[in-house]
């Protein structure tokens, strides 16, 4: 008998997360017009169509807006860099991972990427996944 621990259980921390081999965000983009929305819809904002199907959204992008936050609820830590990363022509909101915030590291243009990181376990050995962008 062979000796096979299973690999921890992960679980995304938003629902258009797709983890494994190739982490990617999954869209829900309208039939009639192509807008794409990371929330649950039953009508499009832009054309008022109410078919939607899943679009994956590109893994590279550029910062188009961001800001250094220094303030924040208790027990999260500061500073940290809230972003809007250009996806291929989709707009995620997503914190800049992986580099110092400050103006010298973070610039409007600068190309990133998706990246994962665990945000902790729970008492069951369960893994919260969350995602943001690093440069690229």
């Amino acid at each position: 008998m062979t000796d096979t621990a299973a690999a921890p259980a992960q679980v995304p921390l938003v629902d258009y997360l797709v983890l494994g081999d190739r982490p990617h965000l999954v869209a829900h983009q309208c039939t009639s017009c192509g807008a794409r929305f990371f929330d649950r819809r039953n009508a499009c904002a832009g054309c008022f169509g109410t078919s939607f199907e899943p679009a994956e959204v590109a893994t590279e992008g550029e910062v188009r807006a961001f800001t250094i936050v220094t303030f924040a609820a208790p027990g999260v830590p500061v500073p940290f860099v809230s972003a809007i990363v250009d996806c291929g022509g989709t707009s995620v909101r997503g914190n800049i991972i992986n580099t110092e915030p400050d103006p010298e590291h973070v610039k409007l243009g600068m190309q990133v990427r998706l990246a994962t990181f665990s945000l902790g376990t729970d008492d069951n050995g369960t893994e919260a996944i969350g995602f943001g962008f690093e440069p690229a």
